[in-house]
């Protein structure tokens, strides 16, 4: 994975962490998707968007007024997208469709997909979760020898 020695995710504590290994995974997974690497950044970028919630749900400041239904489980990535959805955070982001991509991205190479469409997508759920923008000089230095 992108963040791999570039961060200790449980040294940062269940903010930080998180929050910085969506924007390592922002930043690499555009970087795939600009390389050809499509498949590899589809699947980098969900893993940023379910960083981005599990730092969302970890501030009380944040979960207040969200509408979360008694025994709703924020720890599952679908459930946690729907309460964000309902609770009016994400916009009109679509998730299943996103999800039902990555699955087809973890099975083949997605050559030829035009990307840009989802990226624009992506980047704006990911403004409106707080997570972007963000300063990129600020991360760690990218290991080029990732994939």
């Amino acid at each position: 994975m992108p963040h791999f020695g570039l961060m200790d995710e449980s040294a940062l504590g269940p903010e930080k962490g998180p929050l910085m290994r969506a924007k390592l995974h922002i930043r690499c997974g555009r970087r795939r998707l600009r390389e050809g690497k499509v498949s590899a950044g589809i699947v980098t970028l969900y893993d940023a968007l379910t960083s981005a919630m599990k730092w969302y749900f970890s501030s009380a400041a944040r979960r207040e007024g969200l509408d979360i239904k008694p025994g709703e489980d924020l720890t599952d990535d679908r459930t946690a997208f729907i309460v964000l959805a309902r609770s009016g955070v994400t916009g009109g982001f679509d998730f299943s469709a996103f999800d039902n991509l990555v699955s087809e991205a973890v099975e083949k190479e997605l050559t030829g997909y035009d990307y840009k469409h989802l990226l624009d997508n992506f980047e704006a759920v990911m403004t409106r979760l707080g997570v972007m923008p963000f300063d990129e000089t600020e991360l760690p230095p990218e290991d080029p020898s990732t994939f």
